[in-house]
């Protein structure tokens, strides 16, 4: 026998034992800390620009033309896009979870890559870039001036010019966005100037790009040589041009006069910015922002880290007065909910100690299962690292979980020992020897039986496994572990720190009060086990009631993916009525700024506003603020949580008669995505599409009827569908036959056009020593009415200006800003949240209820954090039928016998039915969490039932009548079974009453547990010898029928 051999030799177990705890020690310090492993799937994102074309244009010229190469890819699960007026085209395809990220965006590349020369030359000009990254932010930094002096286009390019390229670098940033724009050449034409002079934009573009070039002149003296060289020189010529004046100073124009027509005498030339897309400031302050998304698979707090480290180095040389701010900041809220969790695990340990010596009334018998605690945790942490696994909030919810189930390998030893040495008068050595041989099946089955409960989940696929196998492999390990040192150590220090009773030394004290309290429990407890096997009809009845219990209430809990947290961040985004221009949106993002500053000053650190700019869409008339809050320490009241304090801010933005009232805009408050990776916000993501024959306004037309029914829907709130409102559009014709008659080409005039309206990218010029780009565009005054297309003149073949009123009407019309689409068909992306106190997953079913009703051709899905918790609500059923299934062939393999594994897995229910009353009553839902406490709570009432079955099946075989087994064999384990479930309910309590970072996922679990285990044991002690009695008799009914 293994445990024998080490009774015998103590010193071994010891080094077996510190072996493992040195390994962990180890482990601890290179294992990667995260709050989530890489739970989202891999995504690969294509973006492109195509200056001044419409959503429309940019949908048919670029998007489909990705698109529809988007063919063989593996591992794709969806691909949405979207194309916006402001000329960006957005594709974002996300693969299977465990799919190589880097493989992936190769293949993405190799296809791009092969329909490039299809795009507009445009596109081709400006590239097309293909990124892995999450999509939403990691980290968002904000560079303001406290002084107030510098203009926001001087911070945007000094952070452009100095930081962007290093932070892009780093490893683990994806991709990085930066709201702002560096310096760029703005040549701004004046189309009354170009008229007398005969000239068109194509013809500024032509002499900008033939002068503000370098030629590459070679070498004087150069190899080959002559014979007698004695001189060797670099030579250089021209260059690009650094200064405004070289660029006003460039020849335009050589007049039969012999004068020159120059750049300056047509445009006014100025270093402006590249982009004036965004507004930005903090706390009201001018800045410039930029955000950086993780790379699929990278370490969030290693990258945050790198990052920070390096804005540090660059924070010591900035110009006077500039600073840095970090707006959004995900990785604090990572930490502080470890160090959290982390927290919980030595309150936990702390509380299953005292439970044990309340029980063992003995520092020597506590002292051993306490040894057991490091040495299986530190093991666990050993494991994880060979298995390659980090240290998360998962794991170490899975090492929480382990506290209360290893110490009760080692607390039923130390029982077990215990009470020979009471009983039989035996010395420590002795009594542990017979001990073990009593319960090393049982140890083995116990072990066995909560291992397979977690096995099933290690192999279940999506985001939804991956967060299985955290709690799967992390709980595995340290029960294989506890087992090895409850078959080592812990006889070894039985043997050696035991001592026999002393029958003259006097019991006082609290431990002494509460063993003769529970040794008057376990006599009751007798006389009640002896009165359930006398009617088992009646209890059989109770049995059954339960089982309805358990059905009626698991139907009605609300699901979800998981729980909602305050992340210690929060946005708010704001949509003005379509056509609105960037300064009203500026106001709109003042007001909201105070309010933040002044209302919840004692609750913010910061609030940076981007005006121009939200997650899904982009154009003057949105705008997103970013507000980082206090930590949560500084925050304790309930008044003070993120959603709460969102919620606040839109009753007040809403009301009319508060200072703060918003009139023409729809303000709307938003938390973090759950789980990084897993879209921008954490409510739901739904996906209307139009099949082959439905029209994008028949489309259109479900989507306003499903946002109106969903509105008023209670248990929806924040619904609204990004970007997707048609707005007023001027609308250009030409009279082709008009033109070309007149002797105009088609090409001039569309450059003419482009130019004019949209601007054009020419080429680069240096600015200290840094390569920024030259674009060409109509002066403000000349592009701010309809009427003024006309002043705008094309040449024709004669080298007359003709203007575009001879052949161009104009007109109004509707059409979309932004046009998206899924899986390559028309979509609309609608979004929302469930309102308050209703779950992600009852949310979710109404949508699905409202698009059902109002299709009309039209299909939906759901992306992102949805699309996993559809996926996870699937499997849950499966997940659990698979474990009973697999502990009941390990019981059957174990006991050798068909019936014993019924007589155990019969009280399941019982644990589970305190377990979904507990979640129920305190308002919490059926998650990914409350399905792992399912499985614990499933793995736990086995193990009591094992404990009780070992030792009934074992009197019954020695001859004992079955009653008389049943009820001597359930009470010599009330003992161990109570000892060893109020140790685990003192270990998860901390979980099930958590507060601070992370507490929502804590209580979760915790809930779940704590309930399941209370019902799984008051219960299971009185049914599981009822079970044994009826499944023995049943059995032995139809053997002796065979036998007949």
């Amino acid at each position: 026998m293994l445990a024998r051999f080490f009774v015998f030799r103590p010193i071994f177990a010891w080094v077996i034992s510190l072996v493992i705890m040195i390994a962990g020690i180890v482990s601890l310090y290179v294992l990667p800390m995260e709050q989530y492993p890489d739970i989202a799937p891999p995504q690969i994102n294509i973006s492109t620009t195509y200056t001044g074309a419409s959503a429309q244009t940019v949908e048919n010229s670029v998007t489909q033309i990705i698109e529809q190469q988007l063919t063989g890819l593996d591992g794709m699960i969806y691909f949405s896009s979207s194309s916006s007026s402001s000329g960006n085209s957005r594709i974002k395809i996300t693969f299977q979870q465990g799919t190589d990220p880097d493989i992936a965006q190769v293949q993405v590349q190799n296809k791009v890559q092969q329909i490039l020369s299809r795009l507009p030359d445009d596109v081709q000009k400006q590239g097309l870039r293909v990124v892995k990254s999450q999509s939403d932010f990691l980290l968002l930094a904000s560079l303001y001036d406290e002084t107030e002096k510098a203009e926001k286009a001087d911070i945007a390019d000094y952070l452009i010019s100095n930081l962007q390229d290093s932070i892009s670098r780093l490893e683990g940033v994806g991709d990085v966005q930066v709201f702002g724009g560096q310096y760029a050449m703005r040549i701004w034409l004046d189309p009354i100037k170009l008229e007398s002079y005969k000239l068109m934009p194509s013809d500024i573009e032509s002499a900008i790009s033939a002068q503000n070039s370098q030629a590459s002149a070679g070498k004087l003296g150069g190899l080959p040589v002559i014979s007698n060289q004695q001189l060797s020189v670099t030579v250089t010529a021209r260059s690009k041009f650094k200064t405004v004046s070289e660029f006003e100073n460039i020849l335009v124009k050589h007049n039969s006069n012999g004068s020159f027509v120059k750049l300056k005498d047509v445009a006014r030339i100025e270093i402006g910015a590249q982009t004036y897309s965004n507004i930005t400031a903090l706390n009201g302050k001018p800045s410039s922002g930029i955000a950086i998304q993780l790379a699929s698979g990278a370490n969030a707090i290693r990258t945050a880290n790198s990052i920070k480290a390096l804005l540090s180095k660059y924070e010591e040389n900035l110009p006077v007065g500039y600073k840095i701010d970090y707006p959004r900041d995900t990785t604090l809220f990572i930490q502080a909910s470890i160090n959290e969790v982390v927290k919980t695990l030595f309150e936990a340990i702390l509380l299953v100690v005292f439970v044990m010596y309340i029980f063992l009334k003995s520092w020597r018998a506590t002292l051993i299962p306490a040894i057991a605690v490091p040495v299986v945790l530190l093991g666990t942490f050993g494991i994880l690292n060979i298995l390659g696994y980090s240290i998360n909030t998962l794991t170490m919810f899975g090492v929480v979980l382990s506290i209360g189930l290893l110490v009760d390998d080692a607390i039923v030893v130390v029982e077990n020992v215990e009470r020979n040495m009471r009983e039989k008068k035996l010395p420590a050595k002795e009594a542990t020897i017979i001990s073990m041989q009593e319960i090393t099946s049982a140890l083995v089955g116990v072990a066995t039986v909560l291992s397979v409960v977690f096995l099933p989940m290690a192999f279940f696929s999506g985001s939804t496994g991956v967060i299985y196998r955290q709690f799967s492999v992390t709980i595995i390990s340290s029960m294989v572990l506890s087992v090895i040192v409850a078959l080592t150590l812990t006889p070894a220090l039985c043997a050696t720190i035991l001592k026999p009773h002393d029958k003259n030394e006097k019991q006082k004290g609290f431990t002494h009060w509460f063993g003769n309290k529970f040794d008057s429990i376990t006599s009751k407890y007798k006389n009640g086990v002896t009165k359930v096997l006398q009617t088992p009809i009646r209890w059989m009845i109770i049995y059954v009631s339960i089982i309805g219990l358990l059905a009626f209430v698991f139907i009605k809990l609300p699901t979800s993916f998981l729980p909602k947290e305050d992340q210690g961040s929060l946005m708010v985004q704001y949509t003005l009525p379509v056509g609105a221009i960037t300064s009203r949106t500026v106001e709109v993002a003042e007001k909201i700024k105070d309010y933040f500053l002044k209302e919840e000053a004692h609750n913010i650190n910061s609030i940076f506003t981007i005006s121009g700019y939200s997650s899904n869409s982009s154009g003057q008339n949105i705008g997103t603020a970013y507000i980082s809050l206090k930590s949560w320490e500084e925050r304790p009241d309930i008044n003070s949580r993120s959603d709460i304090i969102g919620h606040r801010a839109a009753e007040i933005f809403a009301n009319p008669t508060s200072p703060y009232f918003i009139r023409d805009a729809k303000v709307i408050s938003m938390n973090p995505p759950v789980v990084q990776g897993l879209g921008q916000t954490d409510g739901f993501e739904f996906q209307l599409q139009a099949d082959a024959i439905t029209s994008r306004i028949t489309l259109a037309e479900v989507k306003e009827k499903i946002l109106l029914e969903a509105g008023q829907n209670n248990k929806i709130n924040s619904i609204r569908a990004d970007g997707s409102d048609e707005t007023p559009q001027l609308k250009i014709e030409y009279d082709t036959e008009k033109a070309l008659s007149l002797g105009l080409s088609m090409s001039d005039i569309d450059y003419t056009l482009s130019a004019a309206w949209a601007g054009i990218y020419v080429n680069d010029f240096i600015d200290r020593s840094r390569v920024k780009r030259v674009y060409i565009q109509g002066d403000a005054p000349f592009r701010s009415k309809p009427e003024d297309l006309y002043t705008w003149k094309i040449r024709n073949t004669n080298g007359t200006m003709t203007s575009f009123s001879e052949f161009a009407t104009t007109k109004w019309e509707y059409g979309p800003e932004e046009l998206s689409r899924y899986n390559g068909f028309a979509s609309y992306q609608i979004q929302g949240s469930a309102n308050s106190g209703i779950s992600s997953g009852s949310a979710m079913n109404e949508m699905d209820k409202i698009a059902d009703k109002l299709s009309n051709g039209t299909m939906h899905s759901w992306s992102g954090l949805s699309y996993q918790e559809r996926l996870s609500t699937g499997q849950s059923g499966l997940l659990y039928a698979i474990s009973i299934l697999i502990i009941f062939l390990c019981l059957a393999a174990l006991y050798e016998s068909w019936s014993v594994p019924f007589s155990i897995l019969m009280v399941v229910p019982l644990g589970i039915v305190g377990a979904v009353l507990a979640v129920y009553f305190r308002g919490l839902d059926n998650d990914v969490y409350f399905q792992v406490a399912l499985l614990t709570t499933i793995g736990l009432a086995a193990k009591n039932a094992i404990l009780i079955v070992e030792f009934v099946d074992t009197a019954y075989r020695n001859g004992k009548p079955l009653l008389e087994a049943a009820i001597e064999g359930a009470t010599l384990r009330l003992r161990p079974i109570m000892m060893t479930s109020l140790a685990f309910i003192a270990g998860i309590m901390p979980l099930a009453l958590s507060t601070g970072a992370g507490a929502n996922s804590r209580i979760s679990i915790g809930t779940g547990i704590v309930g399941g285990t209370l019902t799984a044991t008051i219960l299971a002690i009185f049914f599981v010898p009822l079970f044994f009695v009826l499944i023995k008799k049943v059995f032995s009914s139809k053997k002796a029928g065979q036998n007949v």
